[in-house]
This record gives C-alpha cells, sequence and structure tokens, in this order.
C-alpha cells in the first residue's frame, strides 16, 4: 500500500511539471514571437523616421508597437502568474514531503528501537520456541523475516521522500530566481511601453500641428482609393460579363455536338436540345457538379477550374502566404482616426510598409485578370474563382494580362509613397465586389 500511494505521488509530481513546463515554453515562445515583431516595427520606423518628417505612417508603426509591447507585457504577467503557481505547489510539497519524512523516520525509529531491545539470540529463540506447533513455528519465522524487510522498505522510503524533498527544494530555489528575472523583465518593458506612448503623444501633436498638410494628403488618398474602386468594379463587371459568355459558348458547342452526335432524328435533336444545361453540365464539372453544400451560384464556377481554384481559396483561409517577404502593416482594412485631430483614413485592404523595391508575390494559384495604370502607381488583379486579390501600388509589373500564376509568382515591386518610404496595397474582393479583411486570409507571421 506504502508503495502504491508513493508511485501514484510520483506519478502526480511528474505531470504536475510536464503541464508546467508546456505551458511555460508556449509562453516563451509567444513572447519571442512579440519581441521578434517588435524588433520589426523598430528597424522600420527607423527608415522612415530617417526623412526627419512625422507621417501618419510613423503613427501606425507606434500604434502597432505599443499594442504588441502590451500584448508582451500581458505575456509576461501570465508567466509571472505561472511562476506563482508553480511556486505555491512547490512549497506546498515540501510542507507535505517534510511531514510524510517525519512520519517515516518515526516509524523507522520505533521499528529500530524494538528490534534493538530483541536484539539478543536468547529472545529470537524464545520467540520461536514458544510457538504451539511446527505451523505457527514457521509463521513466526516469516513474520521476523517480513519484519526486517519492512525495516528495510521503510529505509528506502525515507532516502526517496528525501530525494523528491530535495528536488522540490532545488525547484523552488529556481522559480525564485526566475520570477525576479520575470518582474525585472516586465519592469523594463513597462518603462520602454511609457517612452512609446510619448514618442506617440509628439508625433500627434506634430500631426495635429500640420493638420492642413496632412488632411491635402488624405484628400489625394482617398482620391486614388476611389480611383481604384471604380477601376475594381468595372474590372469585375467585364469579368463577370467575360464568364457569362465563355458559359453560353460552352453550353452552345455542347449542344451543337449532341445535334451532330445524334443525326438527323428530329426527336433527338429535340431531347438534347431541350436536356442541354443539364445533361452536359455533369460531364464537365459545371455548376450541377458543384459541392452539395449550400453555396451561392457563381458564374465563375461554371468550369471544374473555376470552382477548384474558388474551394482552394476557401479552404486556404487563415494560411494564405503574405504578398510581402518581410514588411509591416501600417494601414488596417477598414476606417481609422487619427486621436486627437480630425484625420480620417478609409483602407479598402491593408497598406504594407516594406524595404525599398521589394519583391511583390501572389498568394494563391489564379489568373491574372487585370493590370491598371492609377497614374503614379501601377496595379493588378488575379482571379482565383469567384475571388480576386489585387496588387497596387507597385512601381513595376512581372506579369501580363491571363497569364497562369501560382502562389509565389513575383507580380512586381512596390512604389515609393508620398511620406518617401515604401508601401503596397493589398486587398481580397469577391464575384460581388464587397471588400473582405485581407489579414483574415492571410496566416499569421
Amino acid at each position: 500500500m506504502l508503495k502504491r500511494v508513493f508511485f501514484l505521488l510520483v506519478a502526480l509530481f511528474a505531470f504536475t511539471i510536464a503541464e508546467a513546463q508546456q505551458t511555460k515554453e508556449e509562453l516563451q515562445r509567444r513572447q519571442q514571437e512579440l519581441q521578434r515583431e517588435i524588433n520589426e516595427l523598430n528597424a522600420t520606423l527607423g527608415e522612415i523616421q530617417r526623412s526627419k518628417k512625422k507621417s501618419i505612417g510613423q503613427l501606425a508603426i507606434v500604434q502597432r508597437k505599443i499594442a504588441k509591447r502590451q500584448e508582451l507585457i500581458n505575456s509576461i504577467g501570465r508567466d509571472i502568474r505561472r511562476i506563482d503557481d508553480e511556486l505555491f505547489l512547490n512549497e506546498r510539497e515540501i510542507y507535505r514531503l517534510n511531514k510524510e519524512l517525519d512520519t517515516l523516520k518515526h516509524q523507522y525509529a520505533q521499528s529500530i528501537q524494538f528490534a534493538y531491545k530483541n536484539r539478543g539470540s536468547y529472545e529470537y529463540l524464545n520467540f520461536l520456541f514458544s510457538a504451539k506447533n511446527f505451523n505457527d513455528a514457521v509463521k513466526r519465522i516469516a513474520y521476523l523475516k517480513s519484519y526486517r524487510q519492512q525495516r528495510e522498505t521503510q529505509a528506502v522510503a525515507i532516502n526517496k521522500t528525501h530525494t523528491l524533498l530535495e528536488e522540490r527544494m532545488g525547484m523552488l530555489a529556481i522559480n525564485k530566481e526566475e520570477k525576479t528575472k520575470t518582474l525585472s523583465s516586465q519592469s523594463e518593458q513597462l518603462k520602454v511601453l511609457e517612452e512609446d506612448k510619448q514618442e506617440q503623444a509628439q508625433v500627434v501633436k506634430q500631426l495635429k500641428d500640420q493638420e492642413k498638410d496632412y488632411q491635402a494628403q488624405l484628400r489625394k488618398r482617398e482620391k486614388e482609393r476611389q480611383d481604384l474602386r471604380r477601376a475594381l468594379d468595372a474590372a469585375i463587371k467585364r469579368e463577370i460579363e467575360d464568364a457569362r459568355r465563355r458559359e453560353r459558348e460552352r453550353i452552345a458547342k455542347q449542344a451543337e455536338a449532341a445535334k451532330k452526335t445524334s443525326g438527323n432524328n428530329a426527336s433527338a435533336d429535340k431531347d438534347a436540345v431541350a436536356a442541354k444545361p443539364r445533361n452536359a453540365e455533369p460531364v464537365t464539372g459545371g455548376i450541377a457538379a458543384r459541392p452539395k453544400e449550400n453555396r451561392e451560384v457563381s458564374a465563375f464556377e461554371s468550369t471544374p477550374e473555376g470552382l477548384t481554384m474558388s474551394l482552394n481559396f476557401e479552404k486556404n483561409r487563415g494560411r494564405l502566404p503574405w504578398p510581402v517577404e518581410s514588411g509591416i502593416v501600417t494601414g488596417e482594412f477598414g476606417t481609422h482616426t487619427i486621436p486627437g485631430t480630425r484625420l480620417a483614413e478609409k483602407n479598402d485592404g491593408i497598406i504594407i510598409t516594406t524595404k525599398a523595391e521589394s519583391s511583390i508575390r501572389c498568394v494563391a494559384d489564379g489568373e491574372v485578370a487585370r493590370i491598371f495604370d492609377l497614374g503614379e502607381y501601377q496595379g493588378v488583379m488575379v482571379r482565383h474563382g469567384k475571388y480576386f486579390t489585387i496588387y497596387s501600388r507597385l512601381s513595376s509589373v512581372n506579369v501580363s494580362k491571363g497569364q497562369t500564376v501560382n502562389a509565389g509568382t513575383v507580380i512586381g515591386r512596390n512604389a515609393q509613397n508620398l511620406d518617401g518610404d515604401y508601401k503596397v496595397e493589398f486587398l481580397v474582393m469577391n464575384e460581388k465586389g464587397a471588400n473582405l479583411d485581407p489579414e483574415t486570409w492571410l496566416k499569421r507571421r
């Protein structure tokens, strides 16, 4: 019974340590990721600051850095709570092991004292010869043997408990040292957070002082956004018309083929014409061959290729690669106001600040639908079934209309922005022309 309890305690101890270690590794991995993102933000911010001019992009980076640092501080706080939990468990286990060790030592001392009092051969022989019969004598010999084995077991249990106690005390010391370092790290991050907030206040102040100048820049950007929006709406409309035209031509060819195979039989011709949208599509994988789930009919999914591209794009939601190798999102999806000013910016996609002349890559397999000339910039639209990805603010384009592209194909290179830095605008749209938040489609970096 004693052995069973002992092994159960050892197993519980091992499980608790493994669970705490897993949580510790997860927290430390996330903290390393956050620190890496903060370092990237600082590097990008340093490049922007070389222009010696505060900008909306600089404010976006500072705000993002504050958010990441706050998340890092929160993660460190969770790490401290984890250490406190381990400290509590170790202190409680040390208390329990001390109590158990005292009990084992007391029991062992009693058995040793009893053995000492009965150490003489006379007492041993007297205990055996006082047996009533031979069987009773055998039982008494077995009892003495088991009593001796019990003392040995007690000694082993004392040694093992003492070893566990030393291990727990060592872990307690490590926990205390770890907590001291973690508290120091948290304190440093809180100081840096205050510096980041002061930097944010300075950028906001300068933006507010030069609000008229930035308002003019935002008006220009808004005009660019509307121009791109009109171009995209027109392009999607033309894409829909082309898809419907191709579908009509496909059905007409199927009907013509059905007429030729049926000969001059008038009744057979009549049946083929009547059945053409229904009988032909299962063969070619058209609309009738689409999955059974409740999907809205789209002209872009009337062919097996179009349907496959749509399904693949949907399947990889949240796992698509980023269009740039490295960069920082300085313009998030939607409308955002700048604190302390009347400045507001609307983005139909996301704005990514990158290094100069960075390669912009396609995020999924598809076909180049349109290439736009937007005056100062160029843009590329890629069709993925009923979805579209758009890469704007390019200085050059490496693809051509109608070209089949894969995930990773270089679309072009980014152009210099009004603020002097280099950015690319990335959008995701569906066949209805609705803008979708690109960050929900891209994998976590």
